[in-house]
């Protein structure tokens, strides 16, 4: 299933994306949003007969657990997570992955506006796997990581690289408001056999910046998910992005960085295709 949050004639809702359009859950059932209705998920595959209530082209993308009121939830973000890329940097592999949050209320969905801050001049684009959430726990074993998840999404971790060199501690570069683009929707683990063998590509004005295989991963997803949950419950809902390949714009010389105007995709085999146009903080 590829599960969406959206706003239609101005009301928000959450459905199943079929072959015509989207078929709209919150008409349907009783939970209140998508985040809630991860705890019923043969309820959301029941609808997958029904016809399209929306075409795609007629909704507002929301991130598919839309991160503001009830529904805000956990996101963090894991840094230096492809192999690949930590041995071209020449870097040690730690003990434990390295971890930071980003607020949740920073994020805009597939085809939003990703919002430039004004006062920095080197926002960059993270392309990466977004793992979200959807039968809670706490101490989970390694071996049973897997069951925990509902499914996938695209995410661009984007960052003003420039704020990152103000403090050792990166959380504060994360909490620009809608810096962070979550969507088009949620796959369903179900969809993704093999998840290693999927390949992330981001591309700027149609220009390949970035690409790899989630196989390359240090930190394996089911091994984030048992770390990160010895330090604090996950909850239905909540996202752990995984960490961005090499091709950074900041890597690249000279830099590349985003402006106003540019299109930043993110696609994952399988999985979607994220797309937003980058603004200019009003």
């Amino acid at each position: 299933m590829r599960l969406c949050s959206f706003i239609v004639n101005g009301k928000a809702s959450y459905g199943l994306v079929v072959a015509d359009g989207i078929v709209d859950a919150g008409k349907r059932l009783s939970a209140a949003s998508l985040k809630q209705a991860l705890a019923d998920m043969p309820a959301l595959a029941a609808l997958s007969a029904e016809k399209p209530d929306h075409a795609l082209a007629d909704v507002q993308w929301l991130p598919p657990i839309p991160g503001t009121g009830t529904d805000a939830g956990k996101v963090f973000s894991v840094l230096l997570n492809y192999e690949a890329l930590r041995l071209e940097s020449g870097r040690p592999k730690l003990q434990y992955p390295h971890l930071l949050t980003r607020f949740a209320d920073t994020q805009v969905g597939h085809e939003a506006a990703l919002i430039k801050p004004k006062i920095s001049n080197e926002f960059d684009f993270e392309g990466e796997l977004a793992v979200v959430i959807g039968k809670p726990g706490r101490n989970i074993a390694r071996a049973d990581a897997m069951a925990h998840v509902a499914g996938y999404a695209c995410y661009n971790d984007a960052t003003p690289r420039d704020w990152m060199r103000h403090s050792r501690h990166f959380t504060l570069a994360k909490s620009f408001p809608g810096t962070g683009a979550f969507g088009p929707w949620l796959t369903t683990r179900d969809e993704i056999p093999d998840l290693a063998q999927c390949t992330l590509t981001t591309k700027l004005n149609g220009e390949t910046m970035q690409q790899a295989q989630l196989g390359n991963f240090t930190y394996p997803v089911d091994e984030l998910i048992a770390y990160i949950s010895q330090a604090t419950p996950l909850a239905a809902g909540d996202v752990i992005c995984t960490g961005t390949p090499g091709g950074c714009g900041y890597k690249r010389s000279p830099p590349r960085f985003l402006k106003a105007g540019d299109t930043i995709s993110v696609h994952i085999d399988g999985i979607g295709m994220l797309s937003n146009i980058v603004a200019e903080e009003a």
